[in-house]
């Protein structure tokens, strides 16, 4: 009988080492049984990869959160039956000046049987698509933003400063005026009508803010920006009709942390699509701050406690 020459917690274990291209795993019985072998990234292969798995009556599949390159892996051994450990590539370094892509599958297999790795947080499906819109809904509303800024740039550009009498230069009053400049109505007579009593700057201010010198190659410009600025605003209705759709099934969730001072619909939203709706996830509150990198860590040295900053995250945190 073969001798056990570390404690084994996990009967069959399979430890991959994800890249873009290629996959290396090694399935691992014993301290000495293992095998490696090489998949490419290919659906095809990953599934060849998937039965491989089965066939040895793998239960525990460990890979290191490389990138976005180990979530099609995720996806398709998800299928499979096994219970997938994701962990942090800074937790599981292998020896320095020995490293090769077999050699880090191999040690992967050797930590997971062992018992030694510790999982991260990855939430169901659901939870996941509801995150990716969440976070796209973000970046599309701060490209808005900056076409709106584009616009104050070329205002300011040909001396029109709207942006110094006017809160909000993309509201009612600023998009009239600069629907006008586009179609080359630049009659201060005429542009003045947009004034109107509630305006914080005087009309004889609003008058002076109002002349400048608009080139052609202004009006071209604010046309296009308005364009894009347009379309986005588009994009940003539409995923928002999605988000709710999703969101429909947490809204007893949703309508809980709309409690919480400060916490708005969206806001609630962003917190369900962040953590999920599963808080046996986290032990405890402190555990889902730590997770969340709002609480930095301890690192003490000699007596002496040094400067640690709270993580920025990632898109999978480790459990506590």
């Amino acid at each position: 009988m073969e001798k056990v020459l570390f404690d084994q917690v996990v009967k069959v274990g399979c430890g991959i080492d994800v890249h873009k291209d290629i996959i290396v795993a090694t399935i691992r019985k014993s301290e000495n049984k293992y095998e490696t072998k090489e998949f490419t990234s290919f659906t095809s292969s990953l599934t060849e990869l998937r039965e491989w798995c089965k066939s040895e009556s793998v239960t525990h599949v460990a890979m290191e959160s490389t990138g976005v390159y180990w979530k099609p892996v995720f996806n398709i051994l998800e299928e499979g039956d096994f219970e997938i450990i994701l962990v942090n590539a800074r937790h599981v370094r292998n020896v320095p000046g020995h490293k090769t892509d077999k050699q880090d599958s191999q040690w992967l297999s050797k930590l997971l049987v062992s018992g030694l790795l510790k999982p991260s947080f990855i939430p169901p499906v659901e939870i996941r698509d509801l995150r990716d819109l969440v976070r796209y809904r973000k970046k599309v509303v701060a490209q808005a933003s900056s076409e709106k800024n584009r616009i104050i740039k070329i205002l300011e550009d040909a001396n029109i400063k709207l942006s110094s009498v006017l809160t909000n230069v993309d509201g009612a009053v600023g998009t009239k005026i600069i629907e006008d400049l586009i179609a080359g109505k630049t009659n201060i007579n005429e542009l003045i009508k947009h004034y109107h009593g509630k305006i914080k700057a005087s009309k004889s201010e609003f008058r002076l803010a109002l002349e400048g010198r608009l080139t052609k190659h202004h009006r071209f410009m604010l046309q296009v920006i308005q364009e894009s600025k347009a379309d986005k605003e588009k994009l940003i209705a539409k995923i928002e009709r999605q988000i709710d759709e999703m969101a429909k099934q947490y809204s007893v969730e949703i309508e809980l942390l709309q409690t919480i001072p400060g916490v708005a619909y969206d806001s609630a939203v962003s917190i369900i699509s962040e953590i999920g709706a599963d808080m046996s996830q986290f032990s405890s509150e402190q555990h889902l701050s730590s997770w969340a990198g709002m609480s930095p860590g301890n690192n003490e040295s000699g007596g002496k406690k040094k400067a640690q900053p709270p993580s920025t995250g990632t898109n999978t945190y480790n459990l506590p």
